[in-house]
């Protein structure tokens, strides 16, 4: 299975238990009289929207470079990560804004309708399905070096937060007493908060890329060990690196002995392009200028 397939199989896996997951826990909202399950399931909803991304993007990524791109359509990978760091971000902020007004009412003496367990059954379920789907697209996204998988795992972990404050709070509310129903708001803005902070380290490195940011030091340093593994080649010079999506385009000259030929030249950089894919992927973009030692 290549690297597409795998990517559209754990989207897909995880877009047809979103399906069930929002429909069910909407469902066990309404009928446990549970506010914090029914929010729970609209969050749910927003998964739906991040899959789309996801396969739309991922299959728009993949295309080869052509008239209008010589780089490859790497970076609408990029943009699909930051889009999904965006919905993250939105979902947060609208989970904070809502439940701080509901503390708030609370604490004025406005009371909320005690739920039923079937509320607090759903959250429950919703938690280990969620956090499942988060391991399981995480190690996809890892395997096949997809930023945008990654970045989709994380929504679904994110849904597992915002799950467990439902838990919270429905369990405080059925099993302690209607006075203690404020546990469910107050557990959902410090779970917003957390939203955020996946967010934000979701759309920072995404705007890095989209903006040129050279890869760490410690990758660029290893670039360097690798050609020069090449007997022929010293002094490693003017070294540009950056990402496109899930590979990387490195830029940078060397120098060679005078006396080689050009064949023999043109041997030893086919030699270093090898090695740099081999450790980097086949979709490393190698331009490498050589010169000739200075005498």
């Amino acid at each position: 299975m290549n690297r597409e397939q795998q990517i559209y199989r754990a989207t897909w896996i995880g877009f047809f238990a979103n399906l069930l997951l929002s429909a069910g826990k909407i469902a066990a909202g309404i009928i446990g009289r549970s506010g914090a399950m029914i929010a729970d399931g609209i969050h749910s909803i927003s998964d739906f929207v991040t899959d789309l991304v996801v396969m739309i993007f991922v299959k728009v990524s993949a295309m080869p470079k052509d008239e209008d791109h010589d780089y490859g359509h790497g970076k609408f990978e990029t943009l699909a990560t930051i889009i999904i760091g965006l919905a993250l971000f939105c979902v947060a902020v609208g989970i904070f804004w809502k439940n701080v007004n509901l503390v708030a009412a609370v604490a004025n003496g406005q009371s909320i309708e005690q739920p039923e367990a079937i509320a607090f059954v759903a959250a429950a379920v919703s938690i280990v399905i969620k956090e499942a789907l988060y391991r399981y697209t995480r190690r996809v996204g890892e395997r096949v070096d997809s930023q945008v998988v990654v970045a989709n795992a994380w929504h679904h972990r994110s849904d597992a937060l915002s799950s467990i404050a439902t838990l919270l709070g429905i369990g405080g509310a059925y099993f302690i007493g209607d006075k203690w129903c404020i546990l469910d708001p107050i557990a959902a803005v410090a779970v917003s908060v957390l939203i955020a902070k996946v967010a934000y380290d979701l759309i920072k490195p995404g705007i890095g890329e989209m903006l040129e940011r050279s890869l760490p030091k410690e990758q660029e340093d290893e670039i360097e060990s690798i050609v020069l593994s090449n007997k022929h080649f010293s002094d490693v010079h003017n070294l540009k690196t950056r990402r496109i999506g899930s590979g990387i385009a490195i830029e940078l000259h060397v120098r060679v002995p005078g006396n080689m030929t050009v064949s023999e030249s043109h041997e030893a950089t086919v030699d270093v392009e090898h090695r740099l894919r081999e450790r980097y992927g086949q979709r490393t973009q190698v331009i490498l200028h050589v010169e000739p030692v200075k005498v």
